[in-house]
């Protein structure tokens, strides 16, 4: 789990971040999880991260141990049920991570991560009720950030939080039929009426774990 994190940790330490998640949600809950990290614009600090015996006390892992480790947690995740077709592109050249898989209910989904990143880590795992951040009644989706995502953020030095602010987030719902509204005031809605698009700046989610929560209740089938 730690080589899957130091990912997200070296997204945080590079001066330009683009990380997004984009869940397609149908109308019987089935759907299909995206995330991407892209870091082409801080490829070179990335290189020089990477280059280094440790950071912050802990040894730095090279290329080609983060992707054993994730090609685990691909492997992992996909033999959980109702996951399928979990698939992880890496770029070691631009920096640039993408992630998806299919699933058939948001807590089939959620229970498969983290049985995934419990195996991978051999840690005894529980579901505490705030590491679920899907809910899905076939009406209404409330979701937010998971929590092993936000407390990359949340730990960022203080003395570094300024390049947080160049950093952006970028969460997309989409669905089956029309939105009728949503909750979150940085929200915004497709001219299909078919998504919900919400934004912020890494420095300012540092300050707000909540600030792309969101309720969105969609118009009756």
């Amino acid at each position: 789990m730690k080589y899957l994190l130091f990912i997200l940790t070296i997204a945080i330490l590079s001066s330009c971040i683009e990380i997004s998640d984009d869940l397609t949600l149908n109308n019987d809950g089935s759907g299909t999880l995206r995330y991407k990290i892209n870091l082409s614009a801080s490829k070179v600090k990335v290189n020089s991260i990477l280059a280094l015996d440790s950071l912050d006390g802990k040894p730095v892992p090279s290329k080609a141990e983060i992707s054993a480790k994730i090609n685990e947690f691909v492997r992992l995740l996909d033999a959980q049920v109702g996951i399928s077709n979990v698939l992880v592109e890496e770029n070691y050249t631009d920096f640039i991570f993408k992630f998806s898989c299919d699933f058939s209910s948001v807590r089939n989904l959620q229970d498969g991560i983290k049985l995934s990143i419990a195996q991978l880590s051999n840690d005894k795992y529980t579901a505490p009720a705030e590491q679920f951040w899907l809910s899905w009644d076939g009406n209404t989706l409330v979701r937010s950030i998971p929590a092993y995502i936000t407390q990359q953020i949340k730990n960022y030095k203080l003395e570094d939080e300024e390049l947080l602010k160049t950093g952006i987030y970028t969460s997309i719902a989409r669905f089956e039929r029309p939105v009728a509204s949503f909750e979150n005031k940085l929200g915004t809605l497709s001219k299909n009426q078919l998504a919900v698009m919400v934004r912020t700046n890494t420095f300012e989610l540092k300050a707000n774990q909540h600030l792309l929560d969101n309720t969105i209740v969609l118009t009756p089938r």
